[in-house]
């Protein structure tokens, strides 16, 4: 998505919203399910950044879209770590 189609403007979203696009990306590309958790791993940091945002208003709208595409982000890197773990546990 572009960050017109997102419709939000913060300054903070928008310079992390970079940053998580490439990791996106890297994470698309990669077929390995290690490797795909590696930049997870990086994902998950960039999305604890906005979710831990000192900006953040629960009455402006931005932080709200922010907050619930930032949390769906969160859940995706979650279970692709997950995979990981479950995959590693299963060759030990």
């Amino acid at each position: 998505m572009k960050n017109e189609e997102l419709g939000i403007s913060c300054q903070v979203f928008l310079r992390q919203e970079t940053v998580i696009k490439n990791i996106t990306t890297e994470i698309n590309r990669v077929k390995d399910a290690r490797e795909k958790a590696v930049f997870a791993e990086e994902l998950q940091k960039e999305t604890d950044a906005l979710l831990t945002c000192q900006d953040y208003d629960d009455k402006k709208l931005d932080c709200k879209n922010c907050r619930f595409i930032t949390n769906l982000r969160k859940r995706t890197t979650d279970l692709i770590i997950k995979i990981k773990n479950w995959r590693k546990g299963r060759e030990e």
